[in-house]
C-alpha cells in the first residue's frame, strides 16, 4: 500500500515496529520515522493498517499515540479490521481534538494491495472521505463511502463472514470430490465455471492441491479474530449467524491444534484427518495416437 502511494506521487512518511521494513520503503522514496508521534506530526492524513484491536487501541489511544498528537482538521484513517465499538471510540477521541476519523478497512489480500486493486469500505464524515479519496484511489479500485462512523467496519465484517463460510465450504467440497476419486484440479476447474464458484474457492483450491499452507499471504488466526468480531456484532444486534458460528468453531479448533499461523486454506487439514484422506494432485498419463 505504501509503494502504491509513492507511485502516485504522495509525500509519504512511514513507521513500523520492524524498522527493516521502514528502511526498505525509505529506499523507494518515503521518509522514515521511528515513532507514531513522528508520523502524526508529519502527515495531513494518517493511515494505519494494524493486526488486531489491542494494537489499534494502543496506536490511536495510547499515551503517545495518534490521537494524543493529532491536530484540528487532521484526517485519521484506520484500515484495520476491528469491532464497531473500537472504531467509534477512536472517532470520539479524535473529535475531542478537532480531528476527523475514518474507519476504512480493506479487502483483497497482499496481491491486490501490491497492484492497487484493493476494495476499501469507508465509514465516517463525508468531508474527511472527500479529502482522503485520492489517497484511497491510489490503493484501491473499489472505494465506497458507506455511511457514518462504524459502517465501513460493518461491511468489512460482512465480507469476512463470507470469507469464513466460503473457506469452509471450499475445503469440504474439494475434499468430498477428491476422496470420491475425481481429479481435484478438474473439480476446481469445472465447479469454477458453474454456480458453485466463489472467490475463496478460486483462492484456496490451488493452495489445497499444491499443499502450500504456509501463512505468507494470510493467516488463520487473523480470520479467526474477524469471525469472533462477527459473533459479537451478531449478539449485539440479536441476529442469527449460524454459518459464521460453525466457521468460527472450526477455525478455533484448527487454531488450537497448532494451525493458527497457517494459511486459512489449512482449514481443510482437520477435515482430511477425519476423512482419512488428503487432497493431492493426480498424475495424468499423456497418450498419443
Amino acid at each position: 500500500m505504501s509503494y502504491r502511494l509513492l507511485r502516485a506521487g504522495f509525500d509519504l512518511t512511514v513507521h513500523n515496529r520492524s524498522q527493516g521494513k521502514v528502511q526498505e520503503i525509505a529506499k523507494a522514496g518515503a521518509h522514515p520515522a521511528t515513532s507514531t508521534a513522528e508520523v502524526t506530526a508529519a502527515a495531513d492524513i494518517v493511515l494505519t493498517c494494524l493486526p488486531d484491536i489491542t494494537t489499534v487501541e494502543e496506536i490511536f489511544l495510547g499515551e503517545n499515540g495518534v490521537v494524543a498528537n493529532t491536530r484540528p482538521g487532521q484526517v485519521l484513517v484506520d484500515h484495520s479490521t476491528v469491532g464497531v465499538a473500537t472504531s467509534k471510540a477512536v472517532a470520539a477521541a479524535a473529535a475531542e481534538k478537532g480531528a476527523l476519523f475514518l474507519d476504512a478497512p480493506i479487502s483483497g489480500g497482499t496481491e491486490r494491495a501490491a497492484n492497487g486493486t484493493l476494495t476499501i469500505m469507508v465509514g465516517g464524515p463525508r468531508e474527511a472521505y472527500q479529502r482522503a479519496l485520492a489517497v484511497f484511489e491510489a490503493m484501491g479500485t473499489t472505494v465506497r463511502h458507506i455511511g457514518p462512523t462504524g459502517t465501513g467496519t460493518v461491511v468489512k465484517l460482512v465480507n469476512q463472514l463470507l470469507v469464513g463460510i466460503h473457506s469452509v465450504a471450499a475445503a469440504e467440497a474439494m475434499l468430498l470430490g477428491a476422496k470420491s476419486g475425481a481429479d481435484p484440479e478438474l473439480v476446481f476447474e469445472v465447479v469454477s465455471s458453474g454456480w458453485g464458484q466463489s472467490f475463496m474457492l478460486a483462492r484456496n483450491a490451488p493452495v489445497m492441491i499444491n499443499r502450500d499452507f504456509e501463512g505468507l499471504r494470510a493467516q488463520m488466526q487473523v480470520l479467526l479474530k474477524d469471525l469472533g468480531l462477527i459473533q459479537e456484532l451478531a449478539r449485539e444486534l440479536d441476529t442469527p449467524t449460524p454459518g459464521n458460528d460453525l466457521a468460527f468453531q472450526l477455525f478455533k479448533e484448527a487454531a488450537e491444534r497448532g494451525l493458527a499461523d497457517r494459511d486459512p486454506a489449512a482449514i481443510v487439514l482437520p477435515m482430511e484427518e477425519r476423512a482419512g484422506f488428503e487432497i493431492r494432485r493426480v498424475s495424468r498419463e499423456v497418450r498419443t495416437s
